[in-house]
């Protein structure tokens, strides 16, 4: 209806304007009519002044409009007189808009709001920043860890640990790290710190999140204690307790025939086998001690990975080659499952060392068990992760461990197995860890077991 009204008064305004000109024209060329001319002209002006003012107002009002628009200024309403103006339409179009704008503007507002008190009372620290180090947000939680009541840029945390802004800086994303850090009020704390990169607007930010973990590690540590000292005294008793008791034995024998005087060339043959046996017994228990000691130190004695461009597959392969007349006679069938171009940065040396351990402990799971009818399988793969790194997973098809036992298989001489020394898996653990990595298990009884390296970038 307006369009239309607007299309008729310009055309109106326009023929109008026409014949007023063509009126003037006609009278030009007369000598008399003189004021008439003036007058005509004059009309003319004003009719194209206000034909030009007709059609810029329009224009006028849709800059102004989108200039609002552009400055995000909605505070501006459009009079809707209902007069049958042919603007009317168009100022209603515009109040639409500007209502619309402003709903969600204030929707924006309260999800913003919204949000920043989740992050507020979260219980782990957040701390948001650009490249420059500008803090932009940092939460409640944050600011009690790490004991500032204000923060503008990350290197003020400078005073409190320099290398705690050193790894705000470098960490990348999915990256993590430790970081010890001693407040004024309290004893040395230990902080998780994790990082995720985004960019918005063509900015660049970096979203950290800082957890302290001082009280789990203490926990952790004390029940790693506790562990390590149970395995250790049951190893220790185990070969002191006959070391004991034999040479007790003996002590008291020798004490008899001192007491009464015996001569030496009165021992009977089966006491000199005795005796023997009981030496015989000590000196294997004490080699065993001292084997079980020096496992215990060369434990404590790796050495920090010499990391270099590794292609897992020709590592596996190499592994396997090492072990394959002991495959062969077990008759194990081994799938590997690996991409050529998967490499990643390790120590080869000591993950071929982890490598061969676990292959070994699946070999030996499968042919310890006698009573096992389906074929034997060892399945090696290795799939990429999104964040970059690596993951490779031993897994057999054997008797599978006991939850009790999966529990506690990473401690330092805890095994399933006769003759094992129980530091094959707790050493590859540790080298895993050496290699900002991971080493996990599952097992289910009766269907196998599945050990999984994983690697960061």
């Amino acid at each position: 209806m307006g369009s239309k009204k607007f299309r008729y008064q310009l055309i109106g305004r326009i023929a109008l304007l026409a014949a007023s000109i063509f009126l003037l024209a006609t009278l030009y060329y007369t000598d008399s009519y003189t004021f008439t001319k003036l007058l005509i002209l004059g009309l003319v002006v004003v009719q194209g002044y206000y034909l030009y003012h007709f059609l810029e107002k329009s224009n006028r009002e849709i800059i102004g409009f989108l200039q609002s628009i552009e400055w995000d200024d909605f505070s501006h309403t459009y009079p809707e007189r209902r007069e049958g103006s042919s603007l009317d339409e168009l100022y209603a179009e515009f109040n639409s808009v500007i209502r619309k704008f402003r709903e969600i503007r204030a929707e924006k507002e309260a999800h913003y709001q919204y949000l920043k008190t989740i992050v507020q009372h979260v219980g782990i620290g957040i701390i948001t920043f650009e490249k420059s180090g500008e803090v932009q947000i940092i939460n409640s939680a944050a600011r009690s860890l790490l004991g500032v009541k204000h923060l503008k840029n990350i290197k003020q945390l400078r005073v409190i640990s320099e290398p705690l802004v050193q790894v705000l800086k470098e960490l990348r994303t999915g990256g993590r790290d430790l970081v010890k850090i001693t407040k004024s009020d309290e004893d040395e704390i230990q902080l998780a710190v994790y990082a995720i990169e985004l960019s918005l607007q063509g900015k660049e930010f970096k979203l950290i999140s800082i957890q302290n973990i001082q009280s789990e590690l203490e926990e952790k540590e004390m029940e790693a204690w506790q562990n390590l000292i149970r395995v250790l005294t049951h190893e220790i008793m185990n070969s002191v307790t006959p070391i004991s008791s034999l040479a007790r034995t003996v002590e008291a024998e020798m004490e008899e025939w001192l007491e009464n005087g015996q001569d030496i060339n009165q021992i009977t043959n089966d006491q000199v086998e005795d005796f023997h046996m009981a030496l015989h017994t000590i000196h294997r228990r004490s080699e065993s001690l001292i084997k079980f000691v020096n496992d215990f130190r060369n434990m404590t004695r790796i050495t920090l990975p010499n990391l270099s461009k590794v292609c897992v597959k020709e590592l596996v392969e190499h592994v396997l080659n090492l072990l394959r007349n002991n495959l062969q006679e077990a008759e194990i069938t081994v799938n590997v499952d690996i991409a050529e171009e998967i490499c990643i940065d390790i120590d080869e040396q000591q993950i071929e060392q982890v490598l061969i351990n676990l292959v070994k402990n699946a070999s030996e799971a499968l042919t310890e068990n006698d009573d096992m009818e389906r074929p034997k399988k060892l399945w090696i793969r290795s799939i990429p992760r999104e964040n970059g790194g690596a993951t490779i997973s031993v897994k057999d098809n054997g008797p599978g461990i006991e939850e009790e036992a999966l529990k506690k298989i990473f401690i330092p001489f805890f095994t399933t197995k006769k003759s094992g020394s129980g530091i094959g898996l707790s050493l590859s653990k540790q080298i895993m860890r050496n290699h900002r990595g991971n080493i996990s298990v599952k097992s289910v009884i009766n269907e196998g077991t599945e050990f999984t390296l994983r690697f960061s970038s």
